[in-house]
């Protein structure tokens, strides 16, 4: 695990943990960490980390090289010597890992060019910008591609190392480490699982503003877009063309996301009937709900809740 000043904590403490408890269950994993200068680092919140080695003594074969992300990553992506530690032990990892913002680090050391990656949803347009030469996934929770994974924001650094773990050990001991750490085998679902409120942002318009969190508080409500237009004390026309300018998307488009949104919760979380979960999120009908999910998530209702039961190793990305 590599540690630098400002990394962020969870990166480096979620996905050492899943090692750490898989070791319990007969794991083999040899965890350590390097810092530049193998100096004790600061980490989000203050929290100091100690290191176990300098960067530039890590020497032989890795079998898993993690590289967390940090809030500050154009700091990271600046620090010329960290970039040239992270490519040379990549070249000695049998596999190389990135959590949330580490995908820059490893996008400046050219470790990512003509792949696949992941990041955090709200960095993944700067990600595409900043390196056209990689193909950004604003979905995946986590990507592989060949030798190299990356994963999406914080807690997704979780879920890539429970696939390592599936994919190291077995199914079996991943469930256990799953358990253990109370969390689920797979994330259902993909980044656009996050509130589809707060990726739209804060609209410039107050009307607008008050009308999304309407939307998002009572998806099952009607909205209609005359009913919306009066809401907003505005036309339809008009409120078609805020939707256009500010969220890039239809009025309709933005409910149908929204309404997904809450039947994946309560997928998720409950074990209503379909059809019980497509009246209380405001899709209608159990045909409806399907029709939607299928248009929004490429997967049924069925499928979708099933996902609960496995890493989803089988549908990362993978050239190799």
């Amino acid at each position: 695990m590599v540690l630098y000043d400002g990394v962020r904590l969870l990166d480096v403490t979620g996905p050492l943990e899943v090692f750490a408890i898989a070791n319990e269950y007969g794991g083999p994993y040899r965890l350590r960490t390097a810092s530049p200068g193998g100096s004790d680092v600061r980490a989000t919140g203050g929290l100091r980390l100690g290191a176990d080695a300098a960067l530039t003594d890590v020497t032989g074969p890795i079998g898993t090289l993690i590289v967390p992300g940090s809030p500050d990553w154009s700091a990271s992506i600046a620090d010329r010597e960290l970039l040239a530690q992270v490519k040379r032990l990549a070249g000695a990892a049998r596999r190389t890992a990135s959590v949330c913002a580490g995908a820059f680090a490893l996008a400046a050391a050219g470790l990512l060019d003509g792949r696949r990656a992941a990041t955090h949803w709200s960095l993944t347009d700067t990600l595409a910008r900043a390196f056209p030469s990689i193909d950004v996934d604003p979905d995946a929770i986590f990507v592989r591609d060949g030798r190299v994974i990356t994963s999406a924001g914080i807690t997704a650094g979780i879920d890539l190392s429970l696939a390592l773990v599936e994919e190291d050990l077995g199914g079996e001991t991943a469930r256990l480490v799953a358990k253990h750490l109370v969390v689920f085998m797979a994330r259902p679902g993909g980044q656009s699982q996050f509130s589809v409120r707060l990726r739209a942002g804060r609209p410039r318009l107050e009307p607008l503003r008050r009308l999304l969190d309407t939307i998002a508080e009572d998806p099952a409500g009607n909205h209609t877009l005359a009913a919306m237009a009066s809401r907003a004390g505005v036309s339809p026309r008009h409120l078609t063309r805020l939707f256009r300018d500010e969220l890039n998307t239809t009025p309709a488009a933005y409910v149908a996301r929204v309404r997904v949104e809450a039947a994946k919760t309560m997928l998720e979380t409950g074990t209503d009937p379909l059809d019980v979960v497509a009246r209380r999120t405001g899709l209608g009908s159990a045909e409806t709900l399907r029709r939607a999910f299928l248009a929004e998530l490429g997967v049924t209702p069925a499928a979708y809740r099933a996902r609960f039961a496995s890493t989803g190793t089988g549908v990362v990305r993978n050239r190799e």
